[in-house]
């Protein structure tokens, strides 16, 4: 009985991150869509909040390496999934901030979210399918 508590808990953590994922995207999404005239598409906001949830869900909480004092070595998808959850992130709170305070700023800094989303979406996909691929 104590392991299904368990189980129902992790279910409702990795949907919770999951939607989180998808409320940056969101957010991302609506940033670059707007500064970005050709991604003003339901479709593009759609795509932006799948690899949310994609990546939010596979990336973050990943099963550990197990550790060993005479073959430690360097956990590469525990690594990514911080770089990525750090790149993801980091791309929706400025999205919010831009969008919350009605900046406008240059074009490159729409490009440097959009590229920081995508690069941090895409490390933690890889990164939670490499965790989980290892058993």
């Amino acid at each position: 009985m104590r392991f299904r508590f368990r189980k129902a808990a992790h279910v409702l953590e990795r949907v919770g991150l999951a939607m989180a994922g998808a409320a940056c995207g969101l957010f991302v999404g609506a940033y670059v869509g707007s500064t970005i005239p050709s991604l003003t598409t339901q479709g593009f906001l759609l795509v932006m909040m799948l690899l949310g949830v994609v990546g939010f869900y596979l990336g973050i909480d990943t099963p550990q390496m197990p550790f060993d004092e005479a073959h430690s070595q360097i956990d590469a998808a525990e690594l990514l999934s911080s770089a990525g959850t750090l790149c993801a992130t980091l791309a929706a709170f400025v999205s919010v901030a831009v969008i919350v305070l009605r900046l406008e700023p240059h074009s490159a800094l729409t490009w440097l979210v959009f590229i920081a989303w995508i690069a941090g979406v895409a490390m933690q996909i890889v990164a939670g399918t490499k965790a989980r691929m290892r058993g």
